[in-house]
């Protein structure tokens, strides 16, 4: 039978043959499953099927939609918090004279750390009894009280949103740092011999020739942020009150603690369904930004 197979595709077989046991195998299961009833605790009702009730039950349910509403302001805020710092931070390591290699070190230490100790890490700065960040207000006169957090639903998303920010501006920092590398200097000296400002410039020369890094950047934080888990997880685990309630938390919460596992795997495809539309926007708005600086370069 194996000597029909051309001898490429008999290389592959072995890689093809693990990625339909590890990827497609359990992705069609998942899919699968969110027309089901499944419960772990029940496994005769993964053979049961009940068409798209699951996704009738989780579009009417308050508390999912209040989660994919969170998950949306959460990102929105974030990535344009994280592109407006990645800008700052690479404009200036790109204008430093001196040292511009450890800048740029120290710019992706953020990245180095694993999202879980981020969460631990935040989690203990914006502790309301020991936490470095109200005993620096409480230092300072700002406040006489600790400030809780995360116990606060609305301080927790943003501590959450801080964490968030803090942990990923790099992203954008080095796609943007890379751009302005790649960025020829003609077009920026006949702005200045034009006459125009320093802001002209950007907004006109330097800004659009970023766009697509920036839009690059959006597309993978975007992903990134549309199933955040481990901090949010770590810092709040939802609460309080289930007010710092994401799409993936709450898919964790279902599958495993309610062990409704078809229920959180019709949640996961809607989540999906999200990631797929922030990113077909993203790479819309980079095929226009590229077809700009083609047209005007």
């Amino acid at each position: 039978m194996f000597k029909k197979i051309s001898p490429p595709v008999l290389l592959l077989l072995p890689a093809i043959i693990v990625l339909v046991a590890v990827v497609l195998f359990p992705l069609l299961l998942s899919f699968y499953s969110s027309f089901t009833p499944f419960r772990l605790t029940r496994p005769a009702t993964l053979f049961t099927f009940i068409g798209l009730r699951n996704y009738t039950r989780i579009l009417t349910d308050p508390v999912f939609l209040a989660a994919f509403v969170r998950t949306v302001v959460l990102l929105t805020i974030a990535l344009n918090l994280e592109m407006l710092l990645g800008l700052c931070l690479a404009l200036l390591v790109n204008k430093a004279t001196h040292g511009k290699r450890i800048l740029r070190t120290l710019m992706m230490f953020p990245m180095m750390f694993s999202p879980v100790l981020v969460g631990f890490q935040f989690k203990f700065m914006f502790n309301d009894n020991v936490g470095i960040i109200n005993n620096a207000l409480q230092s300072l006169g700002i406040t006489n009280n600790a400030i809780p957090w995360l116990i606060d639903g609305n301080l927790a998303l943003l501590s959450i949103v801080i964490a968030e920010v803090w942990s990923s501006t790099s992203v954008f920092a080095i796609l943007i740092l890379a751009g302005l590398l790649a960025m020829p200097q003609e077009p920026v000296e006949a702005a200045k011999v034009d006459g125009c400002t320093g802001w002209q410039t950007f907004r006109y020369v330097t800004w659009p020739f970023l766009m697509p890094f920036a839009f690059i950047a959006m597309t993978i934080r975007s992903l990134d942020v549309a199933r955040a888990y481990d901090i949010v997880k770590i810092m709040t685990d939802g609460g309080p009150a289930r007010r710092t309630e994401l799409i993936w938390t709450l898919v964790g919460r279902t599958a495993y603690a309610d062990a409704q596992m078809g229920l959180a795997n019709a949640m996961a495809y809607v989540s999906i369904i999200l990631s797929i539309a922030f990113t077909v926007y993203f790479f819309r708005k980079l095929a226009l930004a590229r077809t700009q600086i083609g047209a005007e370069w």
